[in-house]
């Protein structure tokens, strides 16, 4: 299904154009680990394990089981070239992952093409999945997208509506500290060089209670933030306490 057209997606309250456009200009590089989104390759494993993890916990899960999610349903939201779509279908779940820029959805569907995945890609935002009364979903990844988008209640909002009673979100994101500023802006974008300059906004990113109070209010039980911290020498990330970076948080919908 191709639901929408570029005009409509651009409208939609929580889409920054300028932010679409930004990744949009990088989506050949998607699944090329040494190039552009090198750094969101080294940081795939250290997520995933958190995901997996936490969706066993929750849904009371066989670890044993070779496709553990099947017969769940899981939206990918921001899901860019489907860094994470791809291994979730791999786990059996039912996933379908959305994007608001259409060279994204065009990779994703492509690579997952390649590799024999059926993955219900969409040139979509979240906000136009509930105009268009889709099934809710039991797992919703929000993963490094909060930050990009123009009005994070909109789309926290249309995210919530969107999960089913007894599913689960999990959101990820960098917070808005010093250190951040320092690290994750000037010193991996200016000096570095692992992402291209201006991929992060300072002022765009999210504090955890930013996240926490707006999705408690509309009425999902929230835990977190998680650390997570990064290796120079090892080039590897690992869960820590330490959240003055990169976090992630679950909220969970009572059933």
């Amino acid at each position: 299904m191709e639901p929408s057209n570029p005009k409509t997606v651009s409208s939609a309250a929580s889409i920054d154009a300028k932010e679409v456009a930004k990744f949009a200009a990088m989506a050949e590089e998607w699944w090329d680990p040494a190039g552009k989104f090198k750094p969101l390759h080294e940081f795939n494993p250290v997520r995933l394990a958190f995901i997996r993890k936490h969706l066993l916990a929750h849904f009371s899960l066989d670890n044993r089981a070779r496709k553990p999610l099947s017969g769940l349903r899981l939206l990918d939201i921001g899901c860019g070239g489907g860094l994470l779509s791809v291994p979730m279908a791999r786990l059996g779940a039912r996933v379908t992952g959305v994007d608001a820029a259409a060279p994204n959805i065009a990779i994703a569907r492509h690579h997952a093409s390649q590799i024999g995945l059926d993955i219900d890609f969409r040139h979509n935002t979240s906000e136009q999945l509930l105009a268009e009364n889709v099934s809710p979903f039991d797992i919703i990844l929000n993963m490094e997208v909060i930050e990009h988008t123009a009005d994070r209640h909109s789309f926290l909002s249309s995210c919530t509506k969107l999960l089913a009673p007894g599913g689960i979100m999990i959101v990820a994101t960098l917070n808005r500290t010093a250190k951040a500023r320092a690290l994750a802006i000037f010193a991996a974008e200016r000096i570095l060089r692992w992402l291209p300059p201006g991929t992060h906004e300072y002022e765009k990113l999210v504090r955890p209670e930013e996240i926490k109070v707006p999705l408690e209010e509309l009425g999902l039980q929230v835990t977190g933030p998680f650390g997570v911290s990064y290796n120079p020498i090892s080039r590897q990330w690992s869960e820590s306490s330490d959240t003055s970076i990169n976090y992630m948080m679950l909220a969970k919908k009572n059933a």
